[in-house]
Parts: structure tokens; sequence; C-alpha cells
């Protein structure tokens, strides 16, 4: 007779068999997004060409460590991947420093802030943290859902957008240039290059559609929330409603401070127009490169022509003071300027919004309190007159002890004496009692 196998063997095998079905909601997220996903953590050495991380187990790989983060990868024709990276390799890739990387931590989550670096602007605006460069853009933790939208709109507008014609000024970047004064033209000043915004433009326009679409949704969900609960606290005082008005002034509160922090902060970037030039970074990029083909042009002429090595070096540098110059004093920031100052203008209304709904939140408390002062000038008056009241009976109380002693008195011989003390006292004290009344009110002590 075969030997039985063991429960626990079996047991274990269909363990297995079930982990083997059990799938990380991370890549199921993104894979429901349509959004490549790359396990691991990439190595010193960048990614391996295609923007996708090496994985931490292979050869040469580093192990996955505390500091990597979940990031989202979406280039200028809107291809996406999400994956992780740590600290250095995300500050090697984007060349900035790693204070900048903090601003997008949980030290600043509340904070607003649109930063220009040389290579990157560094984009902070409530719940959306990225970096944009002129070729990529790199999104924080795109798998929270209050960053989904922005995702969902990246990969719906990116790919219908024309590209900025960047190969149209590569190609006339590698003709040869006859002389040192042949710039290429830059692509704000190129023909038919106005209606288009560069990539970093287009992705900072999505965010803050997204950002003032959040901010509109909000406003109306608590308009439509205040109107029926200050309604029913001003025909009831309890305290169920006192409680919801708190936390709807508190929500109020906390958007209206995320409001005002993105509202000032573009206030910021179009008060200062050196601010919003270093945001240009494709234009930097291409000013770059053509400083770069004419330091290689003039290069190759100087091995060709050594006798002319003194006006070479001349003619180097009025080139690197002609870019220099071109680039400090180039302040064409009309794009941004418009586009910043229509969401400026749209921020400038969600707060009106904000504060005429705060502002309604005020004028019921004050009626509120109003009422309150009223009952409470009832209950004071109330209380006057039941003091009147009690003072006119305390002088009948103070007669009727004085007879009650066990003091002898001729009156008590007297018969049929009792009915006319009693009702005289009685009589007087109802006289003193309307008197008093009748001052109080002379001197507006109470209500008529």
């Amino acid at each position: 007779m075969a030997p039985q196998k063991p429960y626990f063997s079996q047991e274990k095998a269909e363990m297995g068999d079930l982990r083997l079905q059990i799938s990380s909601p991370t890549t199921t997220t993104a894979s429901a997004l349509g959004i490549q996903f790359s396990s691991g953590i990439n190595n010193t050495n960048g990614n391996n060409g295609n923007g996708s991380i090496n994985n931490g187990n292979s050869k040469g790989g580093k192990k996955k460590g505390g500091g990597a983060r979940l990031w989202m990868r979406v280039d200028r024709h809107g291809s996406s991947e999400v994956v992780e990276w740590d600290k250095n390799a995300i500050m090697k890739r984007v060349s900035i420093p790693a204070r900048d990387l903090r601003i997008l931590g949980p030290v600043f989550s509340n904070s607003s802030n649109i930063l220009a670096r040389d290579k990157a602007m560094v984009v902070n605006l409530v719940f959306i943290k990225a970096i944009v460069t002129a070729e990529e853009m790199l999104l924080l933790d795109p798998l929270c859902h209050e960053v989904l939208p922005f995702v969902d709109q990246l990969r719906q507008q990116l790919p219908l957008k024309r590209p900025y014609r960047i190969q149209e000024c590569d190609q006339e970047k590698d003709e040869p240039l006859t002389t040192v004064g042949h710039w290429l033209p830059v692509p704000e000043a190129s023909e038919g290059l106005q209606c288009e915004l560069p990539f970093e433009f287009q992705v900072l326009e999505i965010a803050l559609e997204v950002v003032c679409s959040y901010f509109d949704s909000n406003v109306a969900d608590l308009e439509r929330e205040a109107r029926p609960v200050l309604d029913e606290l001003a025909k009831n005082v309890s305290t169920k409603n006192l409680e919801h008005v708190r936390s709807l002034k508190s929500n109020l509160t906390r958007l209206l401070a995320h409001v005002q922090k993105v509202r000032d902060e573009l206030q910021h970037l179009l008060d200062d127009d050196e601010d919003m030039a270093q945001l240009y970074l494709t234009r930097k990029h291409l000013q770059n490169q053509q400083l770069e083909a004419a330091v290689a042009v003039v290069g190759s002429s100087s091995l060709t022509t050594t006798p002319h090595l003194p006006r070479l070096n001349v003619n180097l540098q009025s080139s690197a003071s002609f870019v220099t110059s071109a680039h400090s004093d180039d302040y064409d920031v009309e794009d941004l300027e418009m586009l910043l100052e229509a969401y400026f203008m749209q921020l400038e209304g969600t707060r009106n919004k904000i504060l005429s709904v705060r502002e309604y939140v005020d004028d019921t408390e004050d009626y509120v309190n109003i009422q309150l002062d009223n009952h409470r000038n009832e209950l004071i008056q109330l209380q006057l007159i039941l003091t009147i009241a009690a003072f006119s009976i305390t002088i009948e109380t103070l007669i009727a002890g004085a007879f009650g002693m066990n003091i002898p008195c001729t009156l008590y011989d007297i018969k049929g004496i009792f009915g006319p003390i009693v009702g005289g006292t009685s009589f007087a004290c109802v006289l003193i009692f309307f008197f008093v009344l009748g001052y109080a009110k002379s001197k507006k002590l109470l209500g008529s």
C-alpha cells in the first residue's frame, strides 16, 4: 500500500498557488491607467536608455533602498511609465539640488511653489508635485487618487498638441555656419511658433487647469453644503448644527489657504519678468545648443586658419557675449504672462467665491448671535420682573413675620383685625410692585 502524503504538504502547495494568483495593487492600478511599470531602483549609472528603471536584483544593481519613491516619467509625446527612483537618481537626471526635492516632500505639502532652475522647473501645486524639463516630466506619487485626473489630462492632451518644432531648429543647427554671427532663430521669435507653447508650459498649463478645477469643484460642494446647514442653524441653534457650521468653516479656511498660496505664487511670478524668463527651459536649451555650435565652428575654423587666431578669439568673445546678453536680456515672456494671468484671474474668482461663502457664514453667525442676545435680554428682563415681585412679597412677609412673634400686643385682642391687615398689606405690596415696574420701564430697563 502506497504511503499517503502528509496533509500539511498539500496545504503548502495550495498556499503557493494562491500566492501566484495575488498581484500587486500598484501594478494593477498602473495597468488600469495604461502605464508601463518598472520595478526596482535605478543605479548610479542612470537609466537603460528608454527611461525604464534597472531592476535592483540585476547584476551590478543596488538593492531597494528606503529613499526610493514612485515617479511617473512623461515625455513630450505623452508616453508615460511608472518607475521607482531614489534622490540621487533624480538629482543626477534633472540636475537639481537636494533642497528642491525637500520642497516636494511631506514637510512642504501645504505650500505651493513654482521654481526655475537651470535645466528644470520644480512644480509644487497642492497635490501636484513634479519636476519638468525641456524634454520630460517627472511626477511624484502618480497613483494617488487626487493626482489621477492630472495623469489622465496629460495622457489625453499631450498627444494632441503639436510638437514645438525643435527638430526644425536642430536641422538648421546642423547646417554649417559661415560666420560666427549666424545664429539660429529663437523659437519664440520664429514664424508660426507663437501659437504653440513649449513642453514645460504645456505641462504647467495642464497642472494649473487641474488644480483650478479641483478648487472650483470643492467650492461648489461647499456652497451646496453651506446653505442648508446655515439655514438650519438660523432656525434652531443646537449643538449638532453648531458642529456642522464649525466643520464647514474649517473646510473653508483650509481651501482658502490653498487657493491663496497658489494665487500668491502666480502673482509673484507675474511681478518679476526675470523669474518668468527663467522658466523658458526650451529657449535656454536651444540657446545653449547655439553657443555650443558657435564654439564648435570657431574651433574648427581655428584649426584651418591659424594666422587669424587673434581675430577668431575676438569673434569667439563677441559671440559668447552675444549669447549671454540674449540669454539675460531676452524678457519676451508674453506667452507665459498670458497663461499665468488667465489662471490668476480664475483663482481670483475662486477666492471671491470662497470669501462670499465665508461672508454668508459670518452673516449667519451674526444673526444667530443677535438672536441669542435677544433671548439673553428677555431672560434678564424676566429676572428683573421676578426680582421686583420678590421684593414686594418680602415686605408682606416681613409684616407677617412680625405678627407671628409671641410678643404681647393690643391688636391681638381686637376681633376681625386679621382680614383688613392682610388685605391692606397685600394691596400695598401690589402697589409697590407696579410702582417699581413703572420706574424700571421709565428708565428703559424693561421692554415696552
